[in-house]
């Protein structure tokens, strides 16, 4: 039996009914596969009789170590980066694609892959217009890391934390979407609070949109200034602003990163979705949200202090900006004091020289 059988919504969050009973068809799972393309059996049949959290958990591993794999064979660790912003639509329309085939109701499911596709399309093209899909792009942290650990303790890191738990990360990110399959069964229409939670997560991928278009022109405008040490033509920014080295402006002044605030809450959201379908405050679906928050802490953490220690104002712009939580008020340039020179200090240098 690919599902559980669920009395209330309650059960429908419940680890031990939904989850727990379905371990062993993941450590059957790969010689079934093996049985079923041996014996010519449609594979589309051992897909449907398996539950659908265990077999995307279990593509979620094989595609790490695929992930493993090439990127010590290309010497390039952004393998994984490549596919953050399309799995966990992927993951979202498999939910949707397994419940289908078994005739089950889909409509609030349907709901969760409409803005997730339309994340991922998004997340999708501002990675690839910064270059992320080129031959050989890397993303410049996993260098710096690299540089910072022996050989040895880099090898372990990228076969467990870059390769292995990301990959699986992204799967654990959809897994709400499980719980909202489930208790589909019992309450099978979309309601009110349904719309409201694809309506917000929509303008968070909009606030998304507009942040990284922020940052992308004024990342566009600085690069054609230091190249040709002149304001580009029709630039929205001064002199000052470019030299800076950094945007303050629009969402960036009030809080120092709105794209990460946004793309935690995001998947923290879709988790609350899953505990008002289930109706329960708190559910083991809410790890993978709850390990992305975290990751977004070391992350952040990194490229603060990357910034901080090339540009001389960011200290300052760190101060008055909230890292993810934004302030009231905008970002302010700080103005230079002029520093005085008193009469008696004069003095002082003028008989120095003398002696």
């Amino acid at each position: 039996m690919a599902l559980p059988v669920i009395h209330s919504l309650e059960d429908c969050a419940d680890y031990s009914q939904v989850l727990e009973p379905f371990l062993p068809q993941l450590y059957g799972l790969p010689s079934d596969v093996v049985h079923a393309v041996t014996t010519g059996e449609p594979l589309v049949n051992l897909y449907a009789n398996t539950n659908p959290l265990i077999s995307g958990f279990a593509f979620s591993v094989l595609l790490g170590s695929i992930f493993w794999v090439a990127s010590e064979v290309n010497r390039n660790y952004s393998q994984v980066d490549r596919f953050w912003s399309i799995l966990p639509a992927i993951y979202n329309a498999h939910f949707s694609a397994w419940a289908r085939l078994n005739s089950l109701p889909t409509q609030r499911v349907d709901l969760i892959l409409l803005w997730s596709v339309i994340w991922s399309a998004r997340l999708t093209f501002n990675y690839w217009r910064k270059g992320g899909y080129e031959i050989g792009s890397e993303d410049y942290r996993w260098e710096i890391v690299r540089g910072a650990c022996h050989p040895a303790i880099f090898f372990v890191f990228n076969a467990t934390f870059i390769s292995f738990i990301q990959s699986i990360l992204l799967f654990l990110l959809a897994a709400p979407t499980y719980v909202v399959l489930l208790a589909s069964n019992i309450e099978p229409k979309v309601g009110a609070a349904d719309l409201l939670f694809t309506f917000t997560e929509l303008a968070l991928v909009v606030s998304e949109w507009f942040s990284d278009q922020q940052q992308w022109n004024y990342q566009t405008a600085k690069k054609q200034y230091q190249a040709t040490a002149k304001i580009p033509r029709d630039c929205e920014y001064t002199q000052e602003d470019l030299n800076r080295g950094f945007i303050t402006s629009g969402l960036w002044a009030y809080c120092r990163h709105p794209n990460f605030t946004a793309e935690q809450t995001i998947w923290f959201l879709l988790y609350q979705w899953s505990c008002y379908a289930g109706n329960v405050m708190y559910s083991w679906a809410g790890a993978g949200s709850l390990f992305l928050i975290m990751l977004f802490q070391g992350s952040t953490w990194l490229t603060e202090s990357i910034t901080a220690g090339k540009y001389p104002e960011y200290k300052a712009y760190q101060k008055q900006v909230g890292v993810l939580i934004p302030t009231l008020r905008p970002y302010k340039t700080p103005v230079a004091t002029p520093k005085i020179i008193r009469t008696s200090d004069l003095a002082k240098r003028a008989k120095s020289k003398q002696t």
